[in-house]
């Protein structure tokens, strides 16, 4: 697709990201060509409630039984024309903090709320409705990324890299990086000197953590690890964790929320389940190197574990790497992922590429999206 003059010069394109920590709504704006970022706007973020978390766990367990085809039962229909709504909500929020109006923004890059992802049978699901966002924002939106991917035999995650790669094109070129979010699940971009990317899931991320703590002591996280950081490793435990084969499997690779269960650590204090699940997000990520072409110069570590000292020492004894922070380097560690879907709606609607074979295993790059227009008056 030919890029017009607008496109060119960049467009505010709106990202809204509710991921698998179950925690809330990010959304960032961003101006951009799809190529290249050309300008951050704000970025905010809004808290699921209670309520809302509680459901998206129950549905996370009733999604395993979901048939491959046919409509949402009424209890799923429900919550996801309410995500929808929270989704509009935020949106209105940021453009008011931003100042700017509907018209504004050319799109929105809606990724939706993950209940299920099964790639070996061809289906993922995110929960949102693009049609109504538009409708009840005013402004075009972009849903359904990972679909495409899915059904050409893709991985359909994780679909972050193209936009870490233009990231660290601009900011650090010519050394080899990797990027490490870490939300419920975690998953890694490696970037060689030459522009290759690879990509994948090295595990799980704050999911286990998070579970744990809210079991043992009534809170959605262990807060500054400070759980982790009052218990002891059980060594042997971890091991045998460590063992699963999901690690042997090369890269590409990608992970259900509920795939991997914490019950490795049942029967531990609260302090040694939360400092062995620490240790087992981290050890986890050690184990892809065996899957990376050479060990990278520099970790950037983003999303929401990044906040626990503990789950940071760790990384930085087991990677035996610099591991950095990304508000270090004036990026938004909170906002990334919602950053990324402003990008990659943005290169949906210019018919690039969202994902290539080595970030998602798929046959070939593949473009995707769904465009829902808004009625303008």
């Amino acid at each position: 697709m030919a890029m017009d003059a607008s496109v060119a010069n960049g467009i505010w394109s709106l990202g809204l990201m509710s991921g698998t920590s179950l925690d809330g709504i990010d959304a960032a704006l961003l101006r951009t060509d799809g190529e290249r970022v050309l300008e951050r706007g704000p970025a905010i973020g809004i808290p699921y409630t209670a309520d809302v978390q509680s459901r998206l766990r129950v549905m996370l367990d009733q999604a395993q039984s979901l048939p491959l085809a046919g409509p949402l039962p009424s209890a799923f229909a429900e919550i996801e024309a309410e995500l929808t709504h929270l989704h509009a909500k935020a949106v209105r929020a940021l453009l008011q903090r931003a100042q700017l109006t509907p018209s504004d923004v050319s799109a929105i890059g809606f990724h939706g709320q993950t209940i299920l992802h099964r790639p070996g049978a061809r289906q993922t699901l995110q929960l949102g409705l693009g049609a109504l966002l538009a409708a009840e924002t005013g402004i075009d939106v972009v849903s359904d990324f990972r679909s495409a991917d899915v059904r050409a035999g893709g991985q359909g995650a994780p679909l972050v890299p193209l936009y870490h790669q233009a990231l660290v094109r601009a900011a650090m070129p010519g050394a080899t990086t990797a990027i490490l979010n870490i939300g419920g699940v975690a998953n890694v971009t490696w970037i060689g000197p030459d522009g290759l990317i690879i990509a994948g899931d090295t595990g799980p991320g704050n999911a286990l953590i998070d579970d744990w703590a809210r079991k043992h002591t009534g809170r959605a996280v262990d807060e500054d690890g400070r759980l982790a950081a009052a218990g002891r490793i059980e060594q042997a435990r971890l091991d045998r964790a460590l063992a699963h084969p999901w690690f042997v499997k090369p890269l590409p690779k990608s992970l259900d929320r509920l795939d991997f269960s914490g019950t490795f650590v049942d029967g531990l204090s609260p302090e040694d389940g939360a400092a062995t699940l620490t240790a087992f997000t981290a050890a986890a990520v050690r184990k892809v190197l065996e899957h990376l072409p050479h060990r990278p110069d520099q970790w950037i570590v983003c999303g929401g574990g990044r906040h626990n000292p503990v789950l940071m020492r760790n990384l930085a004894r087991e990677l035996g790497n610099t591991v950095i922070n990304a508000d270090d380097l004036g990026w938004r560690g909170d906002a990334l992922e919602a950053e990324a879907f402003a990008f990659l709606a943005v290169r949906s609607l210019r018919g690039l590429p969202l994902s290539l074979p080595t970030t998602t295993g798929a046959p070939r790059a593949m473009t995707g999206g769904v465009l829902h227009l808004a009625r303008r008056p």
